[in-house]
């Protein structure tokens, strides 16, 4: 459990640490992507109706999509990078069939590129992969490889669903994810779990299968023995963790309970929450219950909640704010802005120290 902070952080320190958003998506993208992907479902479901193409995105309207969206907000509410993926529910790797998701994936990741080449400063890059129904993951590795080595990506989601909500793969800890988790770990890049769009009219896909899934994550890897086998593979889990810093007394039971070592060494070795929970009770239980070498600050921006929340007059996004609200150690508010990120994403880091080297 994490210790309480007593020392609020002085705006002389606050100056030095960087604030790096661990999970932001492009949720802004110009029209063409939508309109492609809408010609490319038509075309599977009846191959009577038009091709899919892709028509011309410029430079200029990619700009006008980030300027006027996440990096305006970035800049309006103090951090300074986000680590930027595709949009996690248009993934949707339960539409189509692998050569569908390969098409829509590797448009998607070029996407990301140029955004991170047109503000090299404020996005890095992580990127989708095209799992498919039924299609073992070890066929995602050839563009998991091209993005680390070819676009220098930082990082990648993988989806432990692609049937978008009926869970009829197997869990994560099975052997049949062992070849990319091999590969994540030789590229030396961490994992996001992160699900996408919803098929099950049961869970809602951000209010139910987004935190079922997290969730759900957790207790596989409470159950198996993954990290024994990777020790040096790491995995976040999003949304603050799901369910799991609220029910943190259940899991160290349940450990207990199924014979299994303690989670600070069984699981938290190797997994990491963001803070996307948006209230400060949240926030403040995130902080209080999961250790501060385990927490990354992100905001999702943007993503499930975009709106104002009415209670606060501040956008329910806007996380930053929940943590310079809490009391926390020059030390903690250090490794969740910028430390943990950078000890998470070693290339992220490896591309800021080239960066500041220069400078």
């Amino acid at each position: 459990m994490a210790t309480r902070k007593t020392n609020r952080v002085s705006a002389a320190t606050e100056k030095f640490t960087m604030i790096i958003d661990c999970h932001g998506h492009y949720t802004t993208a110009p029209a063409q992507l939508q309109n492609f992907r809408e010609t490319q479902i038509a075309h599977f479901e009846d191959a009577t109706r038009p091709a899919p193409e892709l028509a011309a995105i410029t430079d200029d309207e990619i700009r006008e999509s980030i300027e006027q969206n996440q990096l305006r907000a970035l800049k309006e509410r103090g951090a300074d990078m986000t680590i930027f993926s595709p949009k996690a529910s248009a993934m949707a790797h339960h539409i189509g069939d692998e050569a569908v998701s390969k098409i829509w994936t590797r448009i998607n990741n070029d996407l990301i590129h140029r955004v991170t080449e047109l503000f090299p400063r404020e996005f890095a890059g992580v990127c989708q992969l095209p799992q498919s129904v039924g299609v073992p993951i070890r066929n995602s590795i050839e563009e998991l490889t091209r993005c680390v080595d070819e676009l220098g990506f930082v990082g990648c989601n993988l989806n432990p669903d692609p049937s978008g909500g009926r869970w009829t793969g197997p869990p994560l800890t099975d052997k049949a994810w062992y070849p990319f988790f091999e590969k994540a770990v030789e590229l030396d890049v961490p994992t996001m779990i992160h699900v996408s769009g919803s098929c099950n009219p049961n869970f809602h896909a951000t209010g139910a299968h987004y935190i079922n899934a997290d969730t759900t994550a957790f207790m596989q890897f409470l159950q198996g023995d993954l990290f024994h086998d990777f020790p040096d593979l790491r995995l976040i889990i999003p949304h603050g963790g799901g369910a799991v810093p609220y029910h943190w007394g259940r899991y160290r039971g349940l450990a207990d309970m199924l014979k299994r070592p303690p989670l600070s060494a069984h699981i938290m070795r190797n997994v990491f929450f963001d803070t996307c929970v948006y209230h400060q009770p949240g926030i403040d239980l995130l902080l209080r219950v999961i250790d501060m070498d385990n927490i990354l600050f992100a905001s999702e921006m943007f993503g499930a909640v975009k709106g104002l929340d009415a209670e606060t007059g501040h956008y329910f996004d806007d996380t930053k704010r929940y943590i310079d609200a809490f009391e926390l150690s020059a030390e903690d508010r250090h490794k969740v802005f910028e430390g943990n990120a950078r000890r998470v994403y070693p290339r992220l880091d490896a591309q800021l120290k080239a960066r500041e080297s220069h400078s």
